[in-house]
């Protein structure tokens, strides 16, 4: 299964806090799946329709309407104190850039990581020079899957079976490190299944219960999806 992107926690700021700049379609889906999560998030958009469109979707995130490619307006709604900043603005393309750089370099900013939309290999180059951590290329489903990653770090793939199910391969938590299946009873504790488990290289099918949970070994686990979500997320 792929690898998907992570990231150490900042020390200075709340690692489950996220700026979203700009909500159009890529964005609201970001804003979305971060909400469901439970994430603090902010999120601004010079449109009046966008925001208004965006809170009827979800009425208790917190948006804003204002100027993203001014500095002060970023640092008064208080985008500059997020950990995570996602400047998920299309065009014009020099208003992502200027948004980037405002993020990554501004004067007290406690951004640790920027991940900024592109919409061409031209526009990642540019918004990679002006700091960007990470540039992603537009879609609702890559929006709702970075959601999802940014605040489940410890996920490395989902595979959705139907509408309520899905099987997951994980990182093993760091609170499962040294603990047998048998100990931690995760269809018990979780109501979750264990398909698999080991490196991620050598995975043993349907492990014995005294199998031992590793640290940098990987787990593939099958249930309700909202069940999987309670698992540990580091």
């Amino acid at each position: 299964m792929r690898n998907w992107w992570h990231w150490s926690p900042a020390e200075d700021s709340d690692p489950r806090s996220f700026g979203i700049v700009g909500v159009g379609r890529f964005g609201s889906a970001v804003c979305r799946q971060l909400m469901q999560s439970g994430a603090d998030v902010l999120a601004v958009d010079r449109s009046p329709k966008a925001i208004e469109e965006l809170r009827q979707l979800e009425p208790s995130i917190e948006a804003r309407v204002l100027d993203c490619t001014d500095e002060e307006s970023l640092r008064e709604a208080g985008i500059l104190d997020m950990d995570t900043v996602v400047v998920a603005i299309s065009e014009p393309i020099e208003a992502s850039i200027t948004a980037t750089l405002i993020a990554k370099d501004s004067e007290g900013t406690r951004v640790r990581r920027v991940i900024a939309r592109a919409t061409s290999d031209l526009h990642e180059k540019m918004l990679k020079r002006v700091g960007a951590d990470r540039v992603v290329f537009p879609s609702r489903m890559q929006g709702e899957r970075l959601g999802l990653e940014l605040v489940r770090p410890n996920l490395m793939e989902r595979l959705e079976l139907d509408e309520l199910n899905s099987i997951e391969e994980i990182k093993v938590p760091e609170r499962f490190v040294g603990l047998s299946l048998r100990d931690l009873n995760l269809r018990k504790n979780y109501r979750v299944n264990v398909l698999a488990a080991g490196p991620a290289a050598d995975l043993m099918v349907n492990p014995p219960a005294t199998h031992v949970l590793m640290e940098g070994h990987v787990l593939v686990v099958m249930g309700l999806t909202d069940d999987l979500q309670n698992l540990p997320r580091t």
